[in-house]
């Protein structure tokens, strides 16, 4: 705070607006350029020119790329709980179960065609001329 009070009243503007918008001070650490660069800018153009919204619609993205990346963590953790709780035995018996239930059902299907091909015979070719 002591700091604050040697400084410009514009400078600690700049700084404040620069904290509330993280993208900005993202973007002056990654381009390398000084931060006088950035707060002439922001002197000439005032906070609410285009050219910042730039940097705020980017940090608009990162949030919301951030609150995703949070669900599907979230969803994990709970996956994670649903799957401790689980009897694998059960669970084999069940797969069992169900595989020999759907092999059943196959053979039946079979066993119908079958008896429905030897009732109905498919006729053969037509011959014209038989020897």
């Amino acid at each position: 705070m002591e700091n604050e009070k040697k400084m410009h009243p514009s400078v600690i503007e700049f700084k404040h607006f620069i904290n509330e918008h993280p993208g900005i001070l993202k973007e002056i650490r990654k381009s390398g350029r000084s931060w006088q660069e950035y707060y002439e800018k922001w002197i000439l153009l005032g906070e609410e020119d285009p050219y910042w919204q730039q940097f705020i619609e980017n940090e608009k993205k990162e949030k919301k790329e951030s609150a995703s990346e949070e669900k599907n963590f979230e969803l994990f953790q709970q996956l994670i709980k649903l799957t401790e709780n689980l009897d694998v035995n059960k669970i084999q018996h069940q797969v069992t179960n169900l595989s020999k239930t759907v092999s059943t059902i196959q053979e039946m299907i079979e066993q119908f065609q079958q008896s429905k091909n030897k009732s109905n015979p498919e006729p053969g070719p037509f011959h014209w001329f038989r020897d």
